[in-house]
């Protein structure tokens, strides 16, 4: 296409949507692509209760759409493609979704960050239902219920930690009987009386009775032995992967594949005009109210380069 849009947002989610409002605000015509999964995270999740404004909740999908209604109601153009290349380091800069390549003078990318799952069919079905892949945004649910999280590293245990305020007690499953987290998290949750371990052990499937979560089917993997573990809730742990594949050979990346940004408390990357909001450079709050600010800031950064 001959044209130059003045902003290519990649990613639909609360950093992609806030971006896009600030932007179409700003007279920028934003041009948004919404991705493989438009709405990101939030749309499989159930009750959202700590998103403010909503004093009753709200469901994950349904403020999503509100998101993408607000974009829309300021004129940005949507498009329901998947970007599947980008050239950021020429002037303009390209974006190919569709078979076709658009120009822009900006990007923001708001590609978000997906869930590691344990590819239980199971645990598709309990998804919300009692599983769960945040803490911060579930733990509440689980108040005065046992409750278990899968993983052993630093994320597993803080999201135990952060558990036990709720939880009437919290067991850590690990496939291992040593624990990969650092030894001030193992310490911390080994001396919390709230918090029990199951070694050795990788959980089979997900039981329930159709609307909630009862029990695990646990096998230990020394000794071949099935049991099961009645619990309340299941706290999927085992980390989450930056969705970066598509600007690794163009974009500064982390040890963890996330995008590095020039400050910390900014959202410029490595290449002028081109920066990026939410999960997709934040992998220690992971919250959609930190990730619609970093699509603000992202927008007003944008604002601000283009005028210069």
């Amino acid at each position: 296409m001959s044209e130059i849009r003045n902003v290519i947002i990649i990613g639909s989610g609360p950093a992609g949507l806030t971006a896009a409002i600030y932007c179409a605000r700003a007279n920028l015509s934003p041009l948004l692509f919404a991705g493989a999964e438009p709405g990101g995270q939030l749309t499989i999740t159930t009750e959202v209760e700590n998103y403010p404004g909503f004093p009753v909740g709200i469901q994950g999908p349904e403020l999503m759409d509100n998101f993408r209604k607000q974009a829309l109601r300021f004129k940005t153009e949507i498009i329901e493609e998947a970007v599947e290349k980008v050239e950021l380091h020429v002037a303009p800069k390209l974006v190919t979704a569709g078979g076709k390549t658009y120009k822009a003078r900006s990007v923001i990318i708001a590609t978000g960050a997906t869930a590691k799952w344990l590819g239980l069919e199971s645990e598709k079905t309990y998804r919300g239902k009692g599983v769960s892949a945040c803490a911060t945004c579930d733990g509440f649910f689980f108040r005065g219920e046992d409750v278990c999280v899968v993983g052993g590293g630093d994320t597993a245990l803080e999201e135990a930690l952060f558990l036990t305020n709720f939880a009437k007690s919290v067991t850590i499953i690990h496939r291992r009987e040593q624990l990969r987290a650092s030894k001030i998290m193992q310490d911390r949750t080994k001396k919390n009386e709230k918090i029990k371990f199951v070694w050795n052990s990788v959980i089979e499937e997900i039981i329930g009775d159709g609307s909630k979560v009862t029990e695990l089917k646990l096998n230990n993997v020394k000794t071949n032995e099935i049991s099961n573990l009645p619990t309340s809730g299941l706290f999927v742990a085992i980390g989450h992967f930056p969705n970066t594949e598509l600007f690794k050979d163009e974009l500064e990346l982390d040890e963890k594949g996330y995008i590095k940004v020039t400050d910390s408390g900014r959202t410029a990357t490595s290449i002028a005009g081109v920066f990026a909001a939410g999960d997709v450079r934040d992998h220690y709050f992971r919250q959609a109210i930190t990730a619609a600010g970093m699509g603000c800031m992202a927008a007003i950064e944008t604002e601000r380069f283009l005028e210069g």
